[in-house]
């Protein structure tokens, strides 16, 4: 077993230190620049100034004390999403205290707001960011409970968008709503059950009344408020929900509802591709969603996201796993996709373009063009391989320190091998 105060020790990042104060103005000279915009793909320069992209093209001038950076035909993209994750709010497994994700108290709670727990010095967040990773959103997690420890509900709670350098969005903000039967335990043992009590849920939002006095409530009343808001708004409803006939239940129900649905996990949302196409429902899904691992995901294949992308659907790339570390490596899992018949430059629009715009940030960020946030990778060699590294990170125009927990350890460990060898 490992102590806790192993596990501590583990977590003790060393000085990382803020990242330094960039110049004024950074010009990327001479790179392979995949705007995921209009402009498709361009060899030329990208111009940096207050923190924005200034200008995109050939032979730009640089303005005095501009760093400029040699990119030599290197690839140049938008800063990557890391999908839907716990970034921030988990650390391991092991160590309980750091686990703020899940609501445990056994009503439904839209208002659980999961970004409070946000941890802007979560040592994971370095780790991803030096993987070219600029973004991500971070989620609530419905858990069932055990014995008399009371669970979740089908409502996970809300979520947002987060930048690596750790602020959260005042935009992105999502709402988190878990079907299909992986859900059964939140719901009394039946999916079917799961519509019911959003309906009840939409009722006493919309029209309360017609509720009774005696009727038993799901909702507070700040409940009633956020989910108010939030179908307001517009803002995306994300159902976590796999299996075909669930995706098309979804889709009815949020055109009769109003809701903008979003379906994440959609392991067989390409038999349905033809329905989500005609509501505008996009997908998030995992690249590497691949055989039958229960009956909700029969139709698994890795060739979901080329089938869905082939129909027209919106698609973004999410892992199904949340756990925070793991999120800097979905270009790896997108250059599968890419083996399985997904054009490469719609696999980096899946990491960057298409979620931006899902959740509404993208008149920031998800795409290399003039007067967005400069939000930017260079890249040793195609994304998409799995050899490539991120060279230099930069979001808001400022340059990110390439080191984390990982790079600290690796450094003082081959110093030690390095001592070693020299007695």
């Amino acid at each position: 077993m490992i102590a806790v105060a192993t596990v501590l020790a583990v977590l003790v990042q060393s000085p990382l230190g803020s990242a330094p104060a960039s110049a004024a103005s950074v010009l990327i000279r001479g790179g392979t620049i995949h705007t995921i915009g209009a402009d498709g793909v361009v060899a030329g320069d990208v111009l940096i100034t207050d923190g924005r992209i200034a200008a995109i093209g050939s032979n730009l001038a640089a303005p005095p004390a501009a760093e400029i950076i040699d990119a030599a035909g290197r690839v140049v993209t938008p800063g990557l999403f890391g999908g839907v994750s716990h970034l921030g709010v988990e650390e391991i497994g092991i160590e309980p205290t750091e686990g703020d994700y899940a609501l445990a108290l056994g009503e439904m709670r839209p208002e659980f707001d999961v970004t409070l727990a946000f941890n802007p010095n979560s040592a994971s967040i370095a780790v991803n960011r030096v993987g070219g990773v600029t973004f991500a959103v971070l989620a609530p997690t419905a858990e069932a409970g055990s014995g008399d420890q009371p669970g979740g509900t089908i409502i996970a709670g809300q979520g947002a968008v987060v930048t690596l350098d750790g602020n959260v969005s005042p935009a992105g903000r999502a709402l988190f709503v878990n079907l299909g039967g992986d859900a059964n335990a939140l719901s009394g043992g039946s999916r079917a059950a799961q519509y019911m009590l959003l309906r009840q849920a939409l009722l006493e939002v919309r029209a309360p009344d017609r509720l009774q006095a005696s009727d038993e409530r799901l909702l507070t009343p700040l409940g009633r408020q956020t989910l108010l808001e939030f179908i307001e708004r517009g803002s995306p409803f994300v159902f976590d929900v796999d299996r075909a006939s669930d995706i098309r239940q979804v889709v009815a129900f949020a055109r009769r509802e109003k809701l903008r649905a979003v379906i994440a996990g959609g392991a067989e949302a390409w038999l349905v591709a033809r329905e989500l196409k005609s509501a505008d429902v996009p997908v998030l899904l995992d690249p590497l969603d691949n055989l039958p691992a229960s009956f909700d995901k029969v139709g698994a294949t890795l060739e979901n996201a080329a089938r869905l992308q082939k129909a027209g659907v919106t698609i973004a790339f999410s892992f199904r796993d949340p756990q925070a570390y793991n999120i800097r490596k979905i270009r790896q899992a997108a250059g599968n996709a890419v083996a399985h018949g997904l054009p490469p430059e719609a696999a980096l629009a899946a990491m960057t373009r298409n979620p931006a715009a899902i959740f509404g940030v993208a008149d920031r960020t998800g795409t290399l063009e003039v007067g967005r946030s400069a939000d930017l990778v260079l890249w040793s060699g195609d994304p998409l391989e799995v050899t490539t590294l991120a060279e230099r990170v930069f979001i808001g125009g400022q340059a990110i320190p390439m080191r984390s927990r990982q790079t600290e350890l690796r450094d003082r460990y081959l110093e030690r091998l390095r001592r070693g060898a020299a007695r």
